[in-house]
């Protein structure tokens, strides 16, 4: 093996991505099996988790075919009890779980900031409160939280969204903090405008279309497939000293001014 290939290579680890049937972390999770990592991809949809399982069963990775939701603790609990039972440990946590709505911040109902705290940030604490621990006892690890632009700038009409996301920031280097003494690092991916199932409705807002591709030097929105390398770099033995990150991918979106 290469010298390149033993620092990127995840063989011989486990890997398990939240939100891993659709959009982004569908991407991340056939990315993950590709450098040889055993990965569950794991949502609510158990038609979903089937099928994925089917597809990285497909590229050779070993799988699970378990069910799980963010804002539910006890089936994040449950998948990782059956990730160590089958496999022995837990390496990899991804979590891509969102949720997004458009809507004027003053009429927000309270029950949809609710929902989209719960989802983008309780449910990231919740997965990564849960899968740290069994880092913790193995003291080794590698957690990779999702994002957003909106972590760094606001974006109109997305309120809810963009504290929560803003939250995902500080969390994941609150935690790389508390956690590198038991060699567990903590950082994120912050994407720049993708298309996927939770902003296609956005995007195909013609001026909301124009107002990103005309504040992103790369002048287009991301194919989820560009983000595989960060979660690859992150995840792997390459990325050994680099804890409490939120990486852009981004086309230069957060390098440009005026």
């Amino acid at each position: 093996m290469s010298f390149l290939d033993e620092k990127f290579s995840l063989k011989n680890k486990v890997a398990v991505v939240l939100g891993g049937t659709s959009g982004i972390g569908q991407a991340i999770a056939r990315g993950l099996a590709r450098a040889g990592a055993t990965t569950i991809a794991s949502s609510r949809d158990r038609h979903r988790v089937d099928a994925q399982a089917a597809d990285l069963e497909s590229l050779g990775s070993q799988t699970l075919r378990i069910p799980s939701d963010v804002q539910d603790r006890e089936s994040l609990q449950n998948l990782c009890d059956e990730a160590v039972l089958a496999f022995g440990q837990v390496d990899i946590l991804v979590v891509t779980s969102g949720l997004l709505k458009k809507m004027p911040s003053e009429d927000v109902p309270d029950e949809d900031w609710t929902r989209i705290v719960d989802v983008n940030l309780n449910g990231t604490f919740r997965a990564n409160q849960i899968f740290g621990r069994q880092m913790i006892k193995q003291q080794r690890g590698s957690i990779i939280n999702i994002g957003s632009m909106t972590s760094f700038v606001s974006f109109s009409e997305v309120a809810a969204y963009g504290a929560s996301k803003g939250g995902v920031l500080m969390l994941t280097r609150t935690l790389a903090c508390e956690w590198a003494r038991h060699n567990v690092r903590v950082n994120g991916i912050a994407p720049g405008v993708f298309r996927t199932p939770l902003n296609t409705k956005v995007l195909d807002i013609p001026e909301r279309f124009a107002a990103i591709a005309g504040r992103t030097p790369m002048a287009r929105v991301g194919n989820v497939e560009e983000l595989v390398g960060a979660a690859i770099f992150l995840a792997s033995d390459a990325a050994s000293f680099v804890t409490g990150e939120m990486l852009p991918v981004d086309g230069g979106f957060l390098a440009k001014g005026i």
